[in-house]
């Protein structure tokens, strides 16, 4: 995707980005490092970077960043380079499909850190968002790096597996309030920490065989394992199936009986090679306006 950047002194102007809207990326429900400021701006962490982005009219105002992080950092964190227009001009001719693509039109799939998505996705396991990302916070600020401060809130990266392994499962259960997760957390970090289990490798394999490998760690099911393919590993064939998901399939396409396992087996059927991103699209447009509710 082409662009144009005017870079200030304290901010950038960016012009010409299409399928770009951070309320429909950041509110999708694939990360849990962003905070929504009272200007309708978004504040968010990547490894060691923090930004606050922005939609005005026809431009993304872009602070506490630069021209050189951007093009090297953010342009493959929002995944700039795929042509979404293209890809929802590829989707199956479906009326539900797209109904739910002009609700979220402006949904573009991350490109997150292996490690804190694992652990992300470990904590979302029958939780709620707000308690996710007060999680995820806590972790960060107890064991990672300090960032910088933005609006008078300070920002920590999130740490290494080894800085987790190191900790006790009951220290993680009650400092971080994860409840049954603590130990999920613990042993899947111990094993990525020790070398034992290299997550870097998941992104070579096919998605089956990847999906099989992931769920080897502990606290990681099929929904969970989906998650980490989509949001981490661009997995497009990953169709991760929570109550919305299940609640929108049943409701729109398949029936109250269809089961999670003929929900998985519909899904190339229903939407093709990209059921992924398909996916993503159906999860916003469903839990927003209450689908199946």
């Amino acid at each position: 995707m082409k662009y144009d950047i005017v870079e200030s002194y304290d901010e950038l102007k960016i012009k010409g980005i299409s399928d770009f809207d951070p309320k429909h990326i950041f509110e999708c429900g694939q990360s849990f490092r962003w905070k929504k400021e009272k200007d309708m701006s978004y504040t968010a962490v990547y490894k060691d970077k923090l930004i606050n982005i922005k939609k005005e009219k026809d431009y993304l105002t872009v602070k506490n960043s630069n021209a050189k992080d951007w093009e090297t950092i953010w342009h493959e964190y929002f995944d700039l380079d795929r042509d979404y227009s293209l890809l929802k001009s590829n989707f199956p001719h479906d009326e539900h499909l797209l109904k739910a693509v002009e609700f979220g039109n402006g949904l573009r799939l991350l490109r997150q850190d292996p490690f804190e998505t694992t652990i992300s996705f470990i904590i979302s396991s029958n939780n709620q968002i707000p308690r996710i990302m007060k999680s995820v916070e806590m972790i960060s600020k107890d064991l990672g790096k300090y960032i910088g401060t933005f609006n008078n809130i300070d920002y920590y990266s999130f740490p290494e597996p080894n800085e987790i392994a190191q900790l006790s499962e009951e220290y993680i259960r009650e400092k971080y309030k994860v409840g049954f997760r603590a130990k999920y957390i613990k042993e899947t970090s111990e094993r990525i920490a020790s070398g034992e289990f290299n997550l870097d490798e998941i992104r070579e394999l096919p998605y089956e065989e990847a999906k099989k490998k992931l769920m080897s760690l502990a606290g990681i099911g099929p929904k969970v394992s989906d998650c980490i393919l989509l949001f981490s590993f661009q997995k497009q064939e990953a169709f991760p199936i929570d109550v919305w998901v299940n609640r929108v399939m049943k409701t729109l396409y398949l029936g109250e009986k269809a089961t999670k396992k003929e929900i998985e087996g519909a899904k190339k059927e229903l939407f093709g090679e990209m059921c992924g991103y398909a996916q993503q699209y159906l999860f916003y447009y469903a839990r927003e306006l209450g689908i199946g509710k």
